[in-house]
């Protein structure tokens, strides 16, 4: 019997394992990195052992290090989590070899389904070896780890050669293997994959199907369960390749085996030898705890004959440090607040006041609501989102919440190009034109320069915030009534709650305040100084850094007096294991060339300056 579990990950996965082991009374054993002494995770165990230093390829991914570390502080067995080396079969075989229990299939299965190219040709599919224009879309892919990265979509046979090299240079930082692959792309099919269950005795359980068809960079955003619209026909076939597959390789523990639906035809994508992120929607509908089973099938134990029965309907959302607006930019600093709604399952690996390094990926948190029907799940997804409570760095929120009550996605008629169409409209800024009101007015409660001798009216008082990167203003006034403003009534006004009527309605602003950062209800303001200081200007044509990150590659050629054209890339950064080109913003001269290969680079620091063509 399992008394001790380690968990060779990090984060929101981390948290997600130990609250189980915790109901079943098992002890836990974090590891962390420097960068994440403070994390939640490593706080929230019984044990934690550090990994000295920061980079994925220092800690989270030195299999070694992490056994060694299981065997130090006691613990019998290890839960890969996903990610990092979730799918390594050489670290299960270190972790069997040293005498702990692996909380996963066979090292066996794992090295026939982790690599892509060898679970497509266990499956009878063959990568393409030689690509040609009519080959065209491709899909340039990691043969190892998941979360989109890795993966490149090429459209002209100029851009495969660059793709390859960054699709392994991406692979190889984020799973220590920069094999990968290339195979048709599929315009706008559906992500539809199956969850599997399987024990030692020769039981597989097909647990549903899952619906991950909005993505950005191919890595999911929402999630759901059971994917919809689908004929019994298909689901009855998706479900017969999942089985088989899991057969085939004598698997054991809980799986995923993914597909892309183009109408009603399903082509086998992959098979994630491990939990997925999105396994919460299949807890919720069928009413289980799937690490609470994987530990029972590591210990030995059989599987009922017959899964439970589904119920309801479940969504999930993946709240990220981002801004989509910016390419998907990754976002850093405190996360001051993170709350949402009762009745609504959070699974994260921050808390109030932690910090958002640069070093992993930026997701925050899952969000999951189950409810009898699809419509009635969605609702209280998106109603629980746009009330919650998201206090820090900027993130996709407000997307997340456009996203589920489109119409595309209401009716279940979505694909994976839903970004690529959308996004423009679901990104587009719709200011409240009152937040600015409310913080003025919450700092000015309780300041009234109105004094008994004096009985004209004050002066307006005017307040200064940045919103979205502009800068705005709020005017009121004290009186003897208390406050005024122009075009609304100030029913009520303290530190934490404006309430203002506009048009005869009274509408609440809740308002919270961290130093500079004001938060009115879901709007994000930094107060501006009355005398704002003379700053620094940047020549035109200069490209700052759109996030803390490192410099991984400069352009082949690319020097100070290169010639080059809009769009053109000139180098690229990593940040929170994703990697991110900085194009020329003119057709001109490269003038400045600020940075090298592996420098570290802060936000907003000058990486180059493109001089426009006279």
């Amino acid at each position: 019997m399992i008394t001790s579990v380690l968990v060779a990950n990090r984060g929101e996965i981390a948290c997600r394992v130990f609250r189980t082991c915790r109901e079943l009374g098992i002890r836990t054993v974090a590891v962390h990195s420097d960068a994440d002494e403070n994390a939640l995770h490593a706080r929230v165990a019984d044990t934690a052992v550090r990994l000295p230093g920061a980079a994925p390829a220092e800690t989270y991914l030195r299999g070694d290090l992490i056994v060694k570390a299981a065997l130090n502080a006691g613990a019998d067995a290890v839960h890969p989590g996903y990610g990092f080396l979730s799918e390594n079969p050489g670290f299960a075989r270190a972790v069997l070899d040293a005498g702990l229990t692996w909380i996963g299939p066979p090292p066996e299965a794992i090295e026939a389904m982790a690599s892509k190219t060898r679970a497509k040709e266990l499956m009878g599919i063959e990568p393409l070896r030689e690509v040609t224009e009519a080959d065209l879309p491709v899909l340039v892919k990691a043969a190892a780890g998941g979360g989109g990265r890795g993966m490149r979509v090429v459209r002209r046979l100029d851009d495969l050669a660059a793709a390859l090299e960054g699709a392994r240079a991406e692979a190889h930082s984020a799973f220590g293997d920069g094999e990968v692959f290339v195979e048709p792309y599929v315009e706008d099919g559906r992500h539809v994959e199956v969850q599997i269950l399987a024990d030692a005795h020769g039981t597989v359980w097909a647990l549903g199907t899952r619906d991950c068809s909005l993505q950005r960079r191919h890595q999911k955003v929402i999630e759901e369960a059971p994917a919809p619209g689908l004929k019994p026909e298909l689901t009855g076939s998706l479900y017969e390749m999942a089985v088989r597959a899991a057969r085939a390789v004598g698997y054991t523990g809980a799986g995923t085996v993914e597909f892309l639906v183009a109408g009603d035809t399903a082509h086998f994508l992959e098979m994630n030898t491990r939990l997925q992120v999105e396994h919460p929607v299949t807890e919720a509908v069928y009413g289980i705890d799937l690490v609470a089973l994987q530990l029972r099938v590591a210990e030995g134990h059989a599987l009922d004959t017959d899964p439970p029965r589904a119920r309801g309907h479940a969504v999930e959302a993946r709240l990220y440090a981002e801004d989509p607006a910016r390419d998907w930019a990754p976002q850093t600093g405190t996360l001051h607040r993170l709350a949402v709604p009762d009745g609504i399952r959070l699974d994260t690996g921050f808390t109030d006041g932690d910090e958002i390094g640069v070093h992993y990926d930026p997701m925050l948190a899952k969000a999951v609501t189950h409810a009898p029907t699809r419509a009635e799940a969605i609702r209280k997804l998106a109603g629980a989102l746009e009330r919650a409570a998201v206090h820090g760095p900027p993130t996709n929120r407000d997307l997340l919440v456009r996203s589920l009550r489109h119409k595309e996605f209401t009716t279940a008629r979505m694909d994976t190009g839903f970004y690529d169409r959308h996004l423009p409209e679901l990104t587009e800024p719709h200011p409240d034109p009152h937040a600015p009101l409310a913080a003025a007015l919450a700092d000015a409660h309780g300041h009234s320069r109105f004094g008994g001798w004096r009985n004209v009216p004050s002066q307006p008082q005017i307040k200064r915030y940045e919103r979205a990167g502009e800068e705005v203003e709020a005017r009121y006034r004290h009186t003897r009534a208390g406050l005024e403003a122009d075009g609304v009534r100030v029913v009520h006004a303290d530190a934490c709650l404006v309430v203002l009527e506009v048009d005869g309605v009274q509408r609440k602003f809740t308002v919270a305040r961290y130093g500079d950062d004001v938060y009115v209800n879901d709007t994000a303001l930094r107060t501006l100084p009355r005398f704002p200081d003379p700053t620094a200007q940047h020549a035109p044509g200069s490209l700052l850094a759109p996030m803390p990150g490192t410099v991984i590659r400069i352009a082949e050629g690319m020097a100070v007096g290169a010639a080059v054209e809009t769009g053109q890339p000139l180098l690229w950064l990593e940040a929170m294991k994703m990697e991110h080109k900085v194009t020329a913003p003119v057709t001109g001269t490269l003038s400045a060339l600020d940075v090298l290969p592996g420098q570290q680079v802060t936000v907003g620091q000058l990486l180059a300056v493109v001089e426009g063509a006279l």
